[in-house]
């Protein structure tokens, strides 16, 4: 093949997946459940670096090799979730002689097109996830998401009739609600360092508000954020949420308003000057902001207090 090295190779279809891992013609052309156990992995150059037109859910377990995500390379131990919207580029590194187990759900998007789902399956942030947030999994939810990837191959493998793709999709939704609860008691189990990661979002974002240079830079973003923390918007946000119900996005508009506040009252600062030193293009968006956060203008939050 004639591709850049570092050319993500674009899987478009699940019968070209099927082809590239040397496997049987898929029983149904937009939808998969591939056991890791009777694959090939890749092993030219040219397929290391892939993008799936597709979503992926993959459920690993002895995965002795490494992937990396962006620039970084993350071991992963047995029991480990990922998933990945179409688009996304996944580079791989085999160690020679790998063999996996566990099983690869794979789901084109025209399959749940129409379908309630095809809105819903966005809401779930853990698509967006790096894949050093992976969800790890105990024995029993293990069990758990192996018996419904079975169950939604059995499904697709039966006589097909005017009720088969409900069925599969509501055990497909079924699967992403399970991996939601999952994902939320690793957030608990993990509390302590999530607590050090919101203790280091507060320093970051405080700094930031204390930057004279704001007014160029404009007001911090919820990828500025996350990438400072190493760690991805979505997880982000989703963990903020378990902490403390509310998003990054949410926690960036607080310490604005804290900051807002600050200058309102111990500065000779117009309202204007205020919206301008924090980054605001606009006064009009400074004032709706701070209006629908404190229930009052900055103008009569200022007057409130003299």
């Amino acid at each position: 093949m004639s591709r850049e090295r570092h050319t993500p190779y674009l899987i478009n279809s699940i019968s070209e997946l099927h082809r590239l891992l040397e496997l049987p013609k898929p029983e149904q052309p937009l939808i998969s459940v591939i056991d890791f156990s009777e694959i090939k992995c890749f092993s030219e150059e040219s397929l290391r670096s892939v993008a799936y037109n597709f979503y992926c859910i993959a459920l690993k377990k002895n995965f002795a090799g490494k992937m990396r995500y962006g620039q970084n390379y993350y071991d992963f131990d047995e029991g480990v979730m990922t998933f990945f919207s179409p688009g996304q580029v996944v580079t791989t590194e085999i160690t020679e002689g790998l063999k996996l187990s566990g099983w690869w759900l794979v789901i084109h998007p025209d399959f749940i097109q129409g379908h309630s789902l095809a809105t819903k399956i966005k809401l779930y942030g853990y698509f967006s996830y790096a894949v050093s947030e992976a969800l790890h999994l105990s024995e029993k939810e293990e069990a758990m998401v192996e018996t419904t990837m079975k169950n939604i191959r059995q499904e697709y493998q039966s006589i097909t009739d005017h009720y088969s793709q409900d069925v599969i999709l509501s055990h497909v939704e079924l699967l992403l609600n399970y991996c939601n609860r999952f994902y939320n008691r690793q957030f608990i189990t993990r509390k302590q360092a999530n607590h050090t990661l919101l203790t280091r979002m507060e320093t970051l974002t405080s700094a930031y508000f204390n930057d004279d240079q704001m007014q160029q830079t404009g007001l911090p973003t919820v990828k500025y954020i996350a990438d400072k923390l190493n760690v991805s918007p979505n997880y982000l946000s989703d963990m903020l949420r378990s902490l403390t119900g509310q998003s990054a996005q949410q926690h960036i508009h607080n310490k604005l308003i804290e900051k807002a506040k600050e200058m309102l009252t111990t500065t000779s600062f117009s309202v204007s000057e205020v919206a301008y030193h924090l980054g605001f293009e606009h006064p009009q968006s400074f004032n709706k902001l701070f209006k629908n956060k404190t229930q009052l203008s900055p103008t009569a939050y200022k007057e409130s207090l003299n």
